[in-house]
């Protein structure tokens, strides 16, 4: 008698760990995912804003993102060791201190902050490719958008608007579908490509306008004074701010790291985060300058200094230069989704159903959420304050953070039994209490509270930025205290 083959409903062959032969990331693609994480336009304005609009010494801002990307540094090398060493995403690295069946439901969060941020994202880069239409047709008859059918819009969008969106969230689809091999290639080229850019732009403005921007670049670099005790505060809320905008790739780093080469290369990798930030800082505020000598002639009047390069492009009178730079955003968006959107809900979704989904049926319900978030997003998501419940869940990252890594290092002593950890039996070691592992949950909800309550707390909202901190910290301590023997 042939005894039937048993079930096993938390395998999928795309979140079991990976094989050595695949283990191929090296630091230089570290370097690469990191410079994609910062390269986005909300970085782009972020960075040049602090160091431009914000109303300090430069070299307080600089010491200020130094010291939050060291956080960011030896956050992600503490998260993304595990993941590297045993070849598994943040989802099923969850389950060893979530339980197996509480691990779908935790990693769920991030998967709907990402879904949702991944419409939101995909409508945004839908914009660039709908100017480009818009160029196009200008170009071959500059009354054709005159026409009725231009004319008409539903859900706020006409028919370019409609094609752009459709194009774009389905492109996505099609190139993010193609497994970890396409993904490393295309977060390469895009990082190189987008740097490519900034340095043929840096050379035009630099070519033409030396001794201006040289001047003005020295008045920015004032060094007196920098620790003064009143510049402490200002560091450390600017640290603060850099470490926020890192955070929400921190907590599902090992998505990545799971595919590099040792931990040498991961510390290698991580490392690069700070030399990303010094290069593109670089970038970033020399264009910023450079632009408003072009445009301004006025370098006093800083609160007129234009920090988003959609809007410094848009001032320029130039066809070609808005064409090339548009196709620029085109993948400095596309590749941040990549990363801080749509893998981390990919491998959520491939966890809560292992044995229904494969990539090309997780990228369409990504495709399906996605579209419904961006078509939605401007007549109605963005108007009813759903960002808040989107920060609000958000508020959980933190806490799992500091759980997964007290359990692992200190509880567990770097331990994993890879054969339990995708076993649903009973008697499996992280089935815990029917796949649920209480004194996780609860310091999961302690923590949070603390988190969410620099939301929701008027009088609590200066600590927003350590919003994450706050909650990894608290949920580690309980966790600790109730875990540990």
């Amino acid at each position: 008698m042939i005894k039937e083959k048993d079930k096993n409903q938390l395998t999928n062959w795309e979140i079991v760990s990976v094989n050595p032969a695949d283990k191929t990331w090296n630091w230089k693609d570290l370097f690469c995912f990191w410079g994609n994480n910062i390269q986005s336009i909300i970085g782009f304005s972020l960075i040049a804003s602090l160091y431009l609009v914000y109303e300090l010494n430069t070299m307080v801002v600089f010491l200020g993102c130094i010291i939050g990307s060291l956080f960011v540094y030896i956050f992600a090398n503490l998260v993304g060791k595990p993941s590297q060493k045993h070849g598994i995403p943040f989802p099923v690295f969850l389950r060893i201190s979530m339980g197996v069946h509480g691990a779908r439901y935790i990693a769920m969060s991030r998967g709907i902050v990402g879904v949702f941020m991944f419409g939101v994202q995909t409508f945004f880069l839908s914009k660039s490719f709908s100017y480009l239409i818009r160029i196009s047709l200008f170009s071959i008859d500059s009354s054709i958008q005159e026409d009725k059918i231009f004319l008409v819009f539903f859900l706020n969008l006409n028919i370019v608007d409609w094609v752009s969106f459709i194009f774009a969230i389905s492109l996505q689809i099609y190139l993010f579908s193609k497994g970890h091999h396409f993904t490393k290639i295309f977060i390469n080229f895009s990082a190189l490509f987008i740097y490519f850019g900034l340095i043929s732009f840096l050379v035009i403005i630099f070519s033409e306008h030396y001794d201006d921007l040289s001047q003005s670049f020295k008045d920015l670099m004032v060094y007196k004074n920098l620790f003064l005790t009143e510049n402490i505060i200002p560091i450390i809320s600017i640290a603060g701010t850099i470490f926020t905008y890192f955070s929400i790739v921190i907590v599902n780093f090992g998505d990545f790291s799971r595919y590099v080469k040792n931990e040498k290369e991961l510390r290698k990798g991580n490392l690069s985060l700070i030399l990303n930030l010094v290069v593109f800082s670089f970038f970033a505020v020399f264009i910023v300058i450079g632009a408003d000598i072009i445009l301004n002639k006025n370098l006093n009047q800083m609160d007129q200094i234009f920090t988003n390069p959609t809007d410094i492009i848009g001032k320029f009178d130039n066809m070609v230069l808005t064409i090339v730079v548009l196709f620029f955003i085109l993948f400095a968006t596309a590749s941040t989704n990549l990363i801080a959107n749509y893998i981390p809900t990919q491998n959520a979704l491939l966890n809560f159903f292992p044995n229904n989904l494969t990539l090309k049926s997780s990228g369409i319900i990504i495709a399906i959420i996605g579209f419904l978030v961006g078509i939605f997003w401007v007549p109605l998501l963005s108007q009813i304050g759903i960002l808040s419940f989107v920060d609000t869940l958000g508020s959980f990252f933190g806490p799992i953070f500091g759980i997964i890594v007290v359990d692992y290092y200190l509880v567990k002593k770097g331990k994993i039994d890879n054969k339990d950890l995708f076993s649903s039996k009973n008697n499996g070691l992280y089935y815990f209490s029917k796949g649920w592992h209480i004194k996780s949950i609860y310091s999961l909800i302690i923590g949070f509270i603390f988190s969410s309550s620099t939301i929701w707390n008027i009088d609590l909202r200066f600590l927003q930025s350590f919003s994450w901190l706050i909650g990894a910290l608290i949920a580690s301590i309980t966790y600790y205290l109730l875990a540990h023997r």
